[in-house]
């Protein structure tokens, strides 16, 4: 475990660098999902009270020539104003002259929100004298990662800046993602499921790999079960298959025999569109030419009733294409029974995590991360940068 704002002490008039993960969608200057800044609040309440001098720094988006107005957080500084009480001031860069001068008017349990760090292209190289900059232009002396989201990052704001400070620990999100994301790699509970989904083997070999060595049980749908059914001979028609890790799925059904479960049937359709025809068939069945799109309903109820068994359950990656309405009822049944479930429910990954909140079912799973990739990369046991950096906790 890691220290945490918590573990801070005489807070009043320090200057607290915190790295948010405030990368929200933005339309016509509007944020449509304020989950990622509501998700930062308790951490920025603790420092308000304890009299701390705020400096907020995010990366929004892709800008790939340096500065560029659809990249601004400046919508997010006025939202988060709103939402704190607070005004929160808006810098017009992240590092330079202005910065410095608007840093040290910040007052005790005020804010200042730095601009987009990646309009500096040093910032994703974790250029070690850009992190100086960071720290020496704000003033700070203390470090708060609470962006999990990208803690697997070790750029100039997520690792870099940890070591031109006195301290370095997590913010209360932060904790809260180590915690329950812990619970699915340290002595879980049994029985322990985990439910994978998405397109790619590619993307979660890691993760399976790893996890086989930990749950009782691994239920996988979504694209990447056809590279596993073309490993086990059956035909997958114009499903999607990654023919060069057809191998890899052969051993992990074999490393993974008695835990690994694939869907037994499937909802299969002339083509990728809503108005396509289609119709639900085992899985050794399927039209040539047709294309596997959905776990079936029988798939979702045996899927679903481990689920509401589990003592743990684990879920990242969707069943279906869950952007395409009638193939989206795999994903959903799977987020029903999770919120079914009398156990400890985690969902990560962005079509899970859409799954549950459209659904309204947010509040009935025990944590819904705000880190796709980085909740990948920490269930496969790779260690996460942004985390690496924090101090850890006594004993």
């Amino acid at each position: 475990m890691k220290q945490t704002v918590k573990d801070l002490t005489d807070l009043k008039g320090t200057t607290v660098f915190v790295r948010v993960d405030y990368n929200v969608p933005i339309e016509k200057g509007a944020i449509t999902d304020e989950t990622r800044i509501r998700a930062s609040l308790p951490t920025l309440a603790h420092l308000f009270k304890a009299g701390a001098r705020v400096v907020l720094a995010s990366h929004l988006g892709r800008p790939k020539k340096g500065p560029a107005p659809e990249f601004s957080l400046k919508p997010v500084a006025a939202r988060l104003s709103e939402m704190t009480g607070r005004a929160v001031a808006m810098a017009p860069d992240c590092v330079g002259p202005e910065v410095k001068t608007m840093a040290a008017a910040v007052r005790e349990g005020g804010a200042l929100m730095l601009e987009n760090v990646r309009f500096h292209p040093e910032e994703e190289k974790n250029d070690p004298s850009f992190a100086a900059r960071l720290i020496a232009d704000t003033g700070a002396t203390v470090f708060v990662n609470d962006a999990f989201g990208s803690a697997h990052r070790a750029h100039a704001s997520t690792e870099g800046v940890s070591h031109h400070v006195k301290v370095s620990v997590a913010g209360l999100l932060m904790e809260r993602e180590l915690k329950y994301l812990g619970m699915a790699l340290e002595a879980p509970a049994r029985p322990y499921v985990a439910i994978l989904g998405g397109a790619k083997v590619s993307d979660k070999i890691q993760v399976i790999d790893n996890l086989l060595t930990r749950v009782d049980s691994l239920l996988i749908g979504g694209g990447m079960a056809y590279t596993f059914f073309r490993a086990k001979g059956l035909a997958t028609a114009k499903s999607l298959v990654e023919q060069d890790k057809v191998d890899l799925a052969r051993g992990l059904l074999d490393k993974g025999k008695g835990k690994i479960h694939l869907p037994v049937d499937h909802v299969v359709a002339s083509e990728m569109a809503e108005g396509a025809q289609r119709q639900s068939l085992p899985v050794e069945q399927i039209p040539d030419g047709w294309m596997g799109l959905d776990i079936g309903p029988i798939t979702a109820g045996v899927f679903g009733q481990a689920i509401r068994k589990a003592a743990l359950a684990v879920w990242n990656g969707p069943m279906g294409v869950f952007e395409v309405k009638p193939f989206a009822e795999g994903t959903l049944a799977v987020a029903r029974a999770m919120a079914d479930s009398k156990g400890t429910t985690i969902v990560g990954g962005g079509d899970s995590v859409a799954a549950v909140t459209q659904m309204g079912l947010a509040d009935r799973i025990s944590h819904v991360s705000t880190g796709g990739g980085a909740s990948l990369e920490f269930l496969s046991g790779e260690p996460l940068p942004g985390v690496a950096c924090l101090k850890d906790a006594p004993g």
